[in-house]
């Protein structure tokens, strides 16, 4: 039988948790699915990451609510994935807001990377008849903003390439709180298809500079305390190293993409291979660590057509 491309056979369930990270601050996570941050503020609401559709928001939603009734009124996009963006219609609320640069991305390659989600991961996009189209933010900004929830600031900037062009943080001074969106995981593989390896170490220690007590992740258990912190980020620059340097050496002799995948197995199955979605992940990682390793900075665009011919290629 034929290896099920990226999570197409995942379609159990994941177990919820929704845990306090500060003083009205909580990260909604779900097994390595990816997590959704809430602030709250003296008046309202902020969310950061949306979801893949209006249906597993309202299961964020219905978590809020059981914290506050303020009302939702941000929605801050880490960067422009749609397993990320695609629910933000169902919080209502009055302010959408993304880093220039992950608003570009939409416009670019948007609908592409929707199209290819849905083909990737299916469990995630039950319930997707009810999306309205591409999210595109009200807001952006380019390499920081500050928000105001009633006496509350929360801080968005743009620290550095990493999981995209485009990453932005999330930061809640008043509790040392850092929503980080895929720049760091936690015993979950790193999504590279889009990334930036050559930066993604200098971001994480830009992401180290903020000294934060705790992190919600891109995916994994929220981090609390600076041990935890620290562990989290130190693992995630090794995946991001472990996955490109076995490349570089492939690319530097003149191999193939299936000597490059080879390689990385070699070096990643030991120590990652039990992290949540590593399977999922590692031949878009594989893929684009081979372009950039050959100097292709640009992210190509993923479609459906191209998910399938390179996973044909690795399994052949």
């Amino acid at each position: 039988m034929a290896k099920a491309f990226a999570s197409q056979g995942d379609m159990e369930e994941k177990t919820v948790s929704f845990t306090q990270v500060g003083e009205g601050i909580y990260a909604f996570t779900a097994e390595g699915d990816p997590n959704t941050g809430v602030i709250i503020g003296d008046d309202s609401v902020m969310i950061v990451e949306a979801q893949a559709t209006p249906r597993l928001a309202r299961m964020v939603i219905e978590k809020v609510r059981s914290v506050t009734d303020k009302p939702i009124s941000h929605v801050v996009l880490t960067h422009y994935h749609a397993v990320r963006v695609l629910g933000a219609s169902a919080y209502g609320a009055r302010e959408i807001i993304m880093s220039d640069t992950a608003a570009a991305m939409v416009e670019e390659r948007g609908q592409e990377d929707w199209d290819s989600e849905f083909g990737r991961f299916p469990r995630l996009f039950q319930g997707h008849e009810e999306i309205p189209g591409l999210t595109r933010p009200t807001t952006t900004f380019s390499e920081r903003m500050t928000v105001y929830l009633g006496k509350r600031r929360v801080d968005i900037l743009h620290v550095g390439r990493a999981h995209t062009a485009g990453d932005a943080v999330v930061w809640v001074p008043d509790q040392e709180v850092l929503f980080t969106g895929d720049i760091v995981e936690y015993h979950s593989a790193c999504y590279c298809g889009d990334g930036h390896f050559s930066d993604w170490g200098d971001t994480l220690d830009n992401v180290a500079m903020f000294e934060p007590q705790a992190i919600a992740p891109g995916r994994g258990d929220a981090l609390v305390g600076p041990e935890m912190v620290a562990k989290a980020i130190a693992n995630t620059k090794d995946f991001v190293r472990s996955t490109y340097k076995p490349v570089e050496r492939v690319v530097a002799r003149g191999g193939s993409l299936k000597e490059a995948w080879d390689a990385v197995r070699a070096e990643c199955d030991p120590k990652f291979a039990d992290y949540a979605i590593y399977e999922h992940c590692l031949p878009f990682n594989v893929a684009r660590a081979y372009d950039e390793a050959r100097g292709i900075d640009t992210p190509r665009v993923w479609t459906a057509e191209r998910d399938r011919e390179m996973w044909e290629a690795l399994q052949g």
